[in-house]
């Protein structure tokens, strides 16, 4: 062991202390410093006796291992040492005093008065300090942060901020700049320990070394001699990790230093801070102390004593470096202990407001930086000194544009680029201030200010900046407004990140609140720290209702400065006052903004409202115990007397009688205080007015009041004291209201109550002190105010909605200051920061949807790109082109429209290349074949071809280096003015720039596209289609780029999910119809090719049951080739289709509709060789491929069958008809068969297969029956075609389908075939005329009506219900006037006799009922028609009319009399048949009617007996018709018909009548038949004798002659002698007791007959017999 170890014995005390003394011994002078070596010596002979004592971390000794007792001897020497003065003795002793205290064997006391032996060892180590050694000074410093960094002592209270000053004094008073840079960055140092200490709450806490370089920032760079930094790092660096103790005594130390926290009781580092007496408690109020002591110190230069002290300057920075390091370092207590956060609004902000009037630039840079921790972690719990803080240090330098100082400003910027790097600070500052209405909008007006800065100086202004200097602002602007984008867009990410992690859960009262963890450190955002009592979570609504209000009351305050009337309506309306005085006084009174003039004049108008404002404005105030002077004073702060002489009588006079009423005795009545206050004004204004020379003295004044208090003068002394207080003290307006605006932010500034603040700041800041001294004083006034209004709430939101609010606040600047730097710089840096912001700001928009203001940024881009122009592009153009590349790739699922921008460059950029690559342009090929330019070839073009002639003078290459708007869909080209040599060069060297960006960079956007989300593929393919459409369209240049790029990029995304493909699809489908039914054939064929591509390899991939893609996929070609005019066009879709049928036949589901959709519609084109081309691969598909027709689409067969129906009816090919026909039986077949497999799900949603048609079921669903129904409808209505061949194939194929499988079809599916397919076959025109009245006509309807008999024949059980329906068509046929009545005859008599034995009663009676409306249909028009008759000047005989030389006989009135007769036959005819028909059914069907048939038989020929009577007794009109129609006397008039159809008429009723009297008994019983058979005699038998020209008894004279009969009427008695010979008959075989019943009736009528003239001997005979046998023997009765 050596000596120096062997000096102070065993004891750990001794190793320090012993070579130490030792030095001191021998460096001391004997004589003069005899004591201390003498003291010396004595401890070292006391420590070579002395040895540990065992460690006991419980005691309380200063020293380790020394008993207390031996404490003060063994230190005593050490202190004698540092006060002898000398520095070889002084030094030795303070590194002893270093060792002992970093070496931890001073440990386990606590340090804070002289009481302690620590703090005389402390005390004597300060005040060497002023010995002026510069050894010396760092040995101090060395002391003393090594006693303060010492885990095993407390230094705190006095003892503490004794160390701190007497470092401060080391650094203003030393003479070394390395000393006193070290002085600063120890007092920095201890400050960190201090507060890292107080921050964990313990003296064990690990603390970071200060950055002694940045304690450079702001000043003292001048004391920087060469290596001074590093010295002065390496210096605290040595005293911070000194760690030469022995390892046991390091143990030791920490074991010393639990111990004292644990005795102390210590608290976890989220205990509250409560006074007590522990150790945890004191080192935060030490903490404390020390903060409010730095903060006192830092404002002592701004007093007006030491105003030019330098020396207090220097202590001031350093206060304020102190405080920035603290601010710096400051963590989680700050934020959430309230005496702390207390102490920073108290003292700090108060040192920062008296600092902030400096000129000083390095005390405005450490505000700033102070102010930038401030907001980064105390802005949550100094709302409101932020909001005055941010105006006044950076708002007003920002808006500085012509004037700022250069480093203020800089300072300033730097200061919010360092803000805008933090998302959340940008976002609190909006959601705190702009969307609160009693804060200023700070984002908005940095925003603003930035953009003025960006802009520079107006053009025409003076300004005091260098044009390096704007250069300057300008670029680090428009950095800063970068910042502002990206940490915003940062923001919205990390949020929107975090929502699909961890989303917001919702509290109670549906505010957002976000799941916050404890927080260890103080990188945590101030948000999630700050005290729960004034923050809010807010969501987006409440923000943007306050944002809202906010914006209404900034509207409503602007208009009530310009016109006060119109801003309290818009506000009363808004609803943000009420219309009563009492709450407009209120906001005249509390609002900040308002001009105090207008104020004034508003509530001094005459208006009825406006005064009673004024009353409750008045009344609002509380003058009580108040002096006159001061109520006026304090009456006038809020707003400026008006002008008006009018307005201030009636406002001091409300003012006096408000002050008399809250002083009842001041004043004899009110009109003294109304006096008073005028004469007070006046003197104010006559005192404080410089333009009035000859001042008002006391004198004048009390002179000039006398006799106004009730007549009495009032006390001279009063109104002495009132004109010394006037006349000292001005009575103005507030002080922030009575300067003036500037213009540059006087609107909003003034109207968020700034202003004030910030002229009283600044631009007194040259005005006397004790000015200042008032600002300082109104400015605390205004904290005060605020302190005592309740907190403010902070708000914080995490839902990305706030950002629509920003950007609607910040996109206009931003917009105009990267468009106006882009375009006017070409430097590198300012091109790359604004497409940066761009970049940003498109990315923010398109997220947030924020369409107007996404549009405004790309479109700024895309202009920017100069491909529109491309003889004047630039590089920067060029990185413009790569950004917006770059925006589709990142952002491209929400760029929504602005994608159309980004193909259009992209287009344009290819055209570029392919001009640079001299490669043959696309117009070579698709120019129309109606260009004027058609003939002019396009050859390619390259770089060394540029120059010649005939490139100067082709149109594609000058529209190109012409250019034009960017709008602009194609270049237009004057031909007046060619591009110049020049011109081209420039556009030649351009194109060189092109090669930056290859064909991988534009090819990587449509490959991209199969990333993009479901909604952003459509946007993007909308944009692609219209992109593709201008370049088709162009007029000098058609393209096909973004055609083939279609093609692509529908490839790519052909895998995507069916319903998204859809969405595309529909997009690309109606640009595929657009573009092909294009003028431009080549186009047009073109895009049809191009669909033909996908569509082939679109139906590669199969598709599945019961879907509909294929189809959609399909139907352009549909659309096209039924809107198209162009052969060529419709024949190319026709041949692609039948390509796509040949090839993928297979896979075809859902697109069969679309391939016999083309295929219908060539069916019907003009052109042969179309339809002939669609019927191959039509027959082909029903030969060969009809089985996967319905394989997956069932619905299919029925496209299928219209096709096949268009076919037939072409009028190129009669066997192409037929063809079709034989195919329709075909497919009917295949039907019935089984041959169409429907899909179906079962009650178990399990799919089963079912085969329509098959022999074992029959058709009664909808879903089956719809594939009959087109098959059968199209047939019935080829059934009318015009050709004959086509008719008759069509009625027989029907028909034989209907026999063949009507078997399969149920009741209600026959009622659709006859209603729908049958029926509407046999069609009728009201005349009863049928519709066809060719030749062949007839043998059709006669073919129809016997194939309609034999359906129902074969199926009458099934259609039974539609007979009444097919026997009323039969008895149509019947009404006809040609032979086809046989014909219908035929076929419902073979209808009733086939179907006898299956018709029941109702039926029967169905069918007589038929007949007889047929019966009776025709009788009323036929009247009618004789009626006409009537009216028309017709001649009696046709001599008559050969006499008048036909002057009657007007063409137009035969014709129609010939009409008419023609209609009387044919109906007379057709009732006749009728008859013939219903007695032969009669016959057929009598056994089986019931008595209702009978009786409708009885009624049918009834009725045809009246209407044949009725028709006979019009004989004079039926005379005349036949005479009329005679064309000469030579003419012989016709038999007239009507006598022929009554006497059938007649005929057919009796033998009904008698048949049913002698053959039915019970229903003659019924119905009293012998009663009417006798009745239908009797008007017989008077017919006949009215014919054979007899007389009733009545009229029989005695003596009479009898004329022979005429000619016509013995031709007539002829007709009717049959039918009087069947009455007699009938009469004769009537029983004697019937007839007699009736003889009295009916002999008076045979003695008439007896009398008459008769033609028949046979008549004679009969009535001779009916006297024998009937009359004779009820004679003989």
């Amino acid at each position: 062991m050596s000596s120096a170890q062997t000096l102070g014995g065993a004891s750990r005390c001794g190793w320090v202390l012993g070579p130490s003394l030792d030095k001191i011994i021998k460096n001391a002078a004997w004589r003069k410093h005899s004591n201390l070596v003498s003291a010396c010596k004595s401890v070292l002979d006391k420590l070579e006796s002395l040895a540990d004592i065992v460690p006991d971390p419980a005691s309380c000794t200063p020293i380790y291992g020394i008993s207390p007792s031996e404490v003060d001897f063994l230190l005593q020497p050490l202190i004698m040492a540092i006060e002898s003065g000398s520095p070889k003795v002084v030094e030795p002793a303070l590194d002893c005093a270093f060792r002992l205290f970093s070496f931890g064997i001073i440990r386990g006391c606590e340090v804070k008065d002289d009481s302690s032996i620590i703090f005389r060892l402390v005390d004597c180590v300060c005040k060497c300090s002023a010995f002026g050694e510069e050894s010396v000074e760092l040995s101090v410093l060395k002391v003393l942060l090594s006693a303060v960094r010492s885990p095993n002592i407390h230094i705190r209270g006095e003892c503490l901020n004794y160390i701190v000053r007497s470092c401060y004094n080391i650094y203003l008073g030393s003479r070394n700049g390395t000393n006193q840079i070290c002085a600063k960055s120890v007092l920095a140092q201890m400050m960190i320990i201090v507060f890292t200490r107080a921050e964990r709450n313990s003296v064990l806490a690990t603390f970071n070394n200060v950055v002694v370089f940045e304690m450079l920032e702001f000043t003292d760079r001048n004391l920087n001699e060469g290596s001074s930094v590093h010295f002065s790092q390496n210096f605290i660096n040595e005293i911070v990790e000194a760690k030469q103790s022995p390892p046991d005594m390091v143990v030791y130390s920490e074991n010393i230093a639990h111990h004292m926290a644990d005795e102390s009781g210590e608290k976890d580092e989220h205990s509250s801070d409560v006074p007590g007496l522990s150790v945890c408690s004191e080192i935060r109020e030490d903490a404390f102390t020390l903060f409010k002591n730095l903060c006192k110190l830092s404002m002592k230069f701004s007093l007006q004593e030491y105003s030019d002290d330098q020396i207090l300057l220097r202590g001031n920075i350093l206060s304020l470096e102190l405080l920035n390091v603290i601010m710096a370092n400051a963590g989680p207590i700050w934020r959430t202990s309230e005496r702390f956060l207390g102490a920073v609004k108290q003292f700090l902000c108060l040192s920062l407001l008296k600092n902030s009037g400096q000129s000083v630039m390095t005390i405005f840079q450490l505000l700033c930086s102070i102010f930038y921790h401030l907001i980064s972690k105390f802005r949550s719990g100094l709302k409101s000194e932020i909001g005055i803080f941010f105006p006044m240090l950076i708002l007003r330098v920002l808006e500085n544009v012509l004037h700022p100082n250069f480093l203020q400003k800089m300072t300033v910027i730097s200061l919010v680029e360092k803000i805008v790097q933090d998302p959340q600070i940008i976002i609190d500052i909006f959601v705190n201030y702009d969307c609160d209405v009693e804060a200023p909008n700070l984002f908005e007006r940095t925003v603003n200010g930035l953009l003025k800065t960006a802009l520079g100086p107006p053009t025409g202004s003076s300004t005091t900046l260098s044009t390096a200097q704007d250069s300057t602002f300008r670029h680090e602007s428009v950095s800063c407004l970068v910042g502002i984008i990206r940490s915003m867009a940062s923001w919205m990410d990390q949020q929107l990140k975090a929502g699909d992690i961890n989303p917001l859960r919702c509290s109670d009262n549906g505010n957002l609140v976000e799941n916050a963890s404890p927080i260890e450190d103080a990188t945590v955002s101030d948000s999630e720290l700050h005290s729960e009592s004034n923050l809010e979570f807010s969501d987006t609504a409440s923000l943007e209702q306050r944002r809202a209000h906010k914006l209404e009351i900034q509207k409503g305050i602007a208009l009530f400065n310009r016109k006060p009337s119109k801003g309290i309506e818009f506000l009363v309306n808004a609803k943000k006052i009420s219309s009563s005085p009492e709450d407009v006084a209120t906001f005249l009174k509390t609002t900040s903004g308002l001009n105090e003039s207008t104020i004034g004049d508003y509530i001094g108008e005459r208006d009825d409202f406006a005064m009673r404002v004024m009353h409750a404005y008045v009344d609002s105030f509380d003058f009580g115990n108040m002096g006159f002077a001061d109520a006026i004073r304090f009456f006038l702060k809020g707003f400026r007397l008006p002008g008006e002489a009018q307005k201030i009588d009636r406002i001091m006079e409300k003012f006096a009688e408000r002050y008399c009423k809250c002083n009842p005795n001041s004043f004899t009545s009110a009109d003294s205080a109304y006096v008073l206050a005028y004469s007070v004004i006046m003197l104010n204004t006559d005192a404080h007015n410089n333009m009035v020379k000859d001042k008002m003295t006391k004198a004048d004044f009390i002179r000039n009041n006398r006799g106004i208090d009730g007549g009495k003068d009032l006390p001279e002394d009063y109104l002495g004291m009132l004109y010394d207080q006037i006349v000292k003290n001005e009575i103005k307006l507030n002080v922030d209201s009575c300067l003036p605006q500037s213009k540059q932010g006087n609107s909003l500034n003034k109207l968020l109550g700034m202003d004030g603040i910030l002229n009283l700041v600044w631009k007194q800041a040259d005005k006397p002190l004790g000015a200042n001294e008032n600002v300082m004083r109104y400015i605390r006034e205004q904290f005060k105010a605020k302190s005592s209004k309740p907190e403010d709430i902070y708000y914080s939101v995490s839902d990305t909605a706030i950002l629509r609010f920003m950007v609607e606040v910040c996109w206009g600047p931003m917009l105009a200051a990267f468009s106006v730097t882009l375009g006017q710089s070409n430097v590198k840096e300012d091109t790359s920061l604004c497409l940066s912001g761009f970049r940003f700001a498109v990315h923010i928009t398109a997220v947030m949807g924020l369409q107007t203001e996404k549009d405004a940024f790309f479109t700024s881009v895309a202009k920017f790109t100069y491909l529109h122009c491309a003889a004047d592009m630039k590089q920067k153009n060029i990185d413009a082109v790569k950004a917006i590349i770059s925006i589709a790739i990142e952002d491209g699922n929400f760029l929504q429209e602005a994608w159309e921008h980004v193909l259009t460059c992209l287009s344009r950029f290819e055209h570029l290349q392919l001009l640079g690559e001299g490669a043959p342009l696309d117009a070579s090929f698709l120019r129309s074949t109606n260009s004027e330019t058609e003939e002019k070839a396009v050859k390619p073009l390259n770089h060394s071809s540029f120059k010649k002639k005939e490139a100067l003078q082709n149109p594609a290459v000058v529209a190109v280096v012409r250019g034009g708007s960017y709008d602009s869909t194609s270049n237009r080209v004057d031909s007046s003015g060619l591009v110049t040599t020049e011109q081209m060069s420039n556009f030649i060297s351009n194109l060189h720039l092109l090669e930056q960006i290859g064909s991988f960079e534009l090819n990587q956007i449509f490959a991209h596209s199969q990333r993009l989300n479901s909604e952003a593929i459509v946007h993007f393919v909308k944009a692609l289609c219209k992109v593709a459409i201008s370049e088709l369209q162009s007029p000098t240049d058609p393209r096909v780029f973004s055609l083939t790029k279609m093609v692509e990029v529908a490839h790519y995304n052909m895998n995507r999910i069916r319903l998204v493909w859809s969405r595309i699809w529909i997009v690309l489908s109606e640009f595929f119809v657009a573009v092909g039914l294009s003028k431009n054939l080549s186009v047009a064929i073109f895009v049809m090719d191009s669909l033909r591509q996908l569509a082939m390899k679109f139906l590669e991939r199969e598709e599945l049951a019961n879907y509909n893609f294929q189809n959609e996929f399909l139907r352009p070609f549909v659309v096209v080739i039924q809107k198209s005019s162009s052969t060529e066009i419709r024949e190319l879709i026709v041949r692609c289709i039948s390509q796509m049928v040949l090839v993928r036949f297979n896979n075809i589901k859902s697109g069969w509709k679309s391939v016999f959709l083309v295929f219908t519609v060539a069916a019907a084109d003009k052109r042969k060789s179309i339809v002939m081309l669609a019927f191959e691969t039509m027959e082909k598909i029903v030969r060969e491929y009809f089985s996967y027709i319905t394989e997956a689409e069932t619905l299919t067969f029925t496209d299928c069958v219209r096709c096949l129906i268009m076919f037939t009816k072409n009028r190129f090919n009669s066997d192409v008809s037929l063809n079709a026909i034989a195919f329709l039986r075909y497919c009917a077949v295949k039907l019935a068969e089984g041959g169409v497999v429907v899909n179906q799900k079962d009650e178990n949603d399990s799919t089963s297969v079912q085969e329509l048609g098959s022999n074992k079921m029959c058709i009664a669903d909808d879903d089956y029956s719809q594939f009959w129904d087109p098959l059968l409808s199209g047939l019935s209505e080829l059934t009318s075609d015009a050709r004959q061949d086509v008719q008759k194939g069509s009625l027989e194929v029907l028909f034989d389908i209907l026999k063949d499988h009507g078997h399969l079809f149920d009741e209600p599916f026959w009622s659709r075939v006859f209603n729908s397919v049958v029926f509407p076959i046999f069609r009728f025109d009201y005349d009863g005329l049928p519709d066809n009245t060719a030749p062949d006509d007839s043998r059709l309807n006669a073919l129809a009506a016997e194939l309609l008999t034999d359906l129902f024949v074969q199926f009458f059980d099934l259609v039974r219900d539609h007979l009444k329906r097919a026997v009323s068509i039969l008895v149509d046929f019947i009404k006809t006037c040609d032979q086809e009545q046989s014909n219908g005859v035929a076929a419902l008599m073979r209808l009733v006799v086939d179907l006898r034995a299956k018709l029941s009663e109702e039926e029967c009676r169905d069918i007589f009922i038929c007949l007889k409306e047929a019966v009776a249909s025709c009788a009323p028009d036929i009247m009618k028609l004789l009626k006409k008759t009537e009216k028309m000047a017709l001649p009696e005989s046709p001599t008559t009319a050969t006499a008048l030389g036909n002057s009657v006989e007007d063409p137009i009135q035969k014709n129609a009399a010939a009409y008419i007769l023609s209609r009387l036959k044919n109906h007379i005819s057709i009732q006749l048949l009728l008859l013939q028909v219903v007695t032969n059914l009669y016959n057929k069907l009598w056994p089986i009617l019931s008595h209702e048939g009978i009786s409708v038989v009885l009624g049918i020929l009834s009725s045809a007996t009246a209407h044949s009577h009725e028709l006979r007794s019009e004989t004079r009109e039926l005379v005349k018709l036949e005479k009329a129609s005679s064309s000469s006397v030579l003419d012989t008039p016709p038999e007239p018909p009507a006598i022929q159809f009554e006497n059938e008429a007649y005929e057919n009723y009796l033998n009904l009548v008698h048949h049913l009297y002698t053959n039915n008994p019970s229903f003659t019983e019924e119905n009293q038949m012998e009663a009417e058979l006798i009745a239908v005699c009797e008007k017989i038998l008077r017919l006949y004798i009215d014919s054979a020209g007899g007389l009733s008894r009545r009229g029989v004279s005695k003596r009479h002659v009898v004329l022979p009969l005429g000619a016509a009427r013995k031709e007539e008695l002829v007709t009717r002698t049959s039918l009087a010979s069947s009455v007699m008959r009938i009469l004769d075989s009537l029983e004697s007791r019937s007839f007699g019943k009736y003889a009295d009736r009916l002999f008076p009528l045979l003695v008439d007959l007896v009398r008459s003239q008769h033609t028949s001997p046979e008549l004679q005979r009969l009535l001779s017999g009916i006297f024998r046998n009937c009359i004779g023997p009820i004679i003989m009765r």
